[in-house]
């Protein structure tokens, strides 16, 4: 884990964004137990405090779950609740401000597809 101390974005979030991140891509699997708040504490150099916020934003997600005297664990589900969180905010982020775009610019659903086949042949997106 890295993080920027000059970033506006608070340490615990950042340690939240990077351990889901981690979940995301397999780097913690679901069922799997992630590092003590303790022992990241240690590692990292951060007031432990700090660290429990962040794991404690991925509890109330949902993503991570206490089990008393054990530790945290990935919970269940985790992986495919982020990926449903990511495609509603690229949904929200990206594609919502792409279409008002679009329309502004005359451009037509048909035209929106072609442009967007383009872009994936553009960027060698395959299936």
């Amino acid at each position: 884990m890295q993080f920027n101390f000059d970033d506006a974005t608070p340490l615990y979030q950042q340690i939240a964004s990077q351990l889901e991140e981690m979940i995301f891509t397999g780097g913690f699997d679901e069922g799997s137990q992630i590092p003590s708040t303790t022992q990241l504490s240690t590692e990292l150099h951060i007031n432990p405090a700090t660290v429990l916020k962040g794991m404690n934003i991925l509890v109330d997600k949902g993503l991570v779950e206490k089990r008393r005297g054990r530790g945290m664990f990935v919970a269940d589900g985790a992986q495919e609740k982020i990926m449903q969180a990511r495609k509603e905010s690229f949904y929200n982020d990206y594609v919502k401000s792409l279409v008002v775009e679009a329309h502004k610019l005359g451009i037509n659903k048909e035209h929106l597809l072609e442009l967007i086949e383009r872009g994936e042949n553009d960027g060698n997106i395959t299936d």
